[in-house]
């Protein structure tokens, strides 16, 4: 069966490809560049990217989160600690990210183990915040059922109270996860679907990259 409603939704890519010789020897240099182009091109929210994680049972799941750091050591994002995703990363600590940015027709893809960060970072991090989104975290109990909008607004209205006139620390449910990347994809759209997919694998001498057929 073909759903005409999407098969209509086709564009055809006319981006600039990306060469094996082009692209970085260094896959985080190669992040900042097109990190960097897609923040010049003005792409919403250029950090959003989707999670993806496995629990105990082998069931998947994902959902768009924010990246909030990354340097060679792993990429970072923040959440609660007592998540949905986080007790999927606890029973199996490994993930899989992808940033899209669909108007210069590219993705990244980044795969690896994860380690929560460190609470000097998340302190760090949570402080920079705005005061109404630091109290926000510190009253939802993410991803637990909850009788109706009014019972959440209550509770931040109780944390609103109890942090009057001092400042939200950081609670002890709330912090990172930094994924450690051991596999990175970069995707460029290209025309009639012949995409450019260059792959770095982590090896002991560094990055090996290879091409993969789109």
């Amino acid at each position: 069966m073909v759903d005409q409603r999407l098969a209509r939704l086709r564009e055809e890519y006319e981006a600039e490809g990306l060469s094996m010789a082009a692209a970085d020897p260094d896959p985080v240099r190669q992040f900042d560049r097109w990190l960097d182009e897609a923040v010049a091109a003005a792409v919403p929210q250029a950090n959003a990217m989707t999670v993806a994680t496995v629990d105990e049972r082998g069931h998947p799941a994902a959902r768009v989160v924010l990246l909030k750091g990354y340097d060679r050591s792993g990429f970072v994002f923040y959440t609660n600690m007592e998540s949905r995703k986080s007790a999927e990363l606890e029973a199996n600590p490994r993930a899989a990210l992808c940033l899209l940015w669909l108007e210069l027709h590219r993705q990244v893809r980044i795969e690896g183990p994860v380690e929560a960060v460190s609470d000097r970072e998340s302190d760090q991090y949570f402080a920079s915040r705005p005061r109404e989104a630091r109290i926000a975290a510190a009253a939802s109990p993410q991803s637990r059922e909850i009788p109706d909008r009014t019972a959440l607004e209550r509770l931040v209205t109780g944390k609103e109270t109890d942090f009057e006139g001092g400042d939200v620390t950081r609670p002890a449910h709330w912090g990172g996860w930094r994924v450690r990347p051991e596999r990175f994809e970069f995707w460029q759209g290209r025309p009639h679907r012949l995409h450019d997919r260059i792959v770095y694998l982590a090896d002991p001498d560094g990055w090996r990259r290879v091409r993969l057929a789109p």
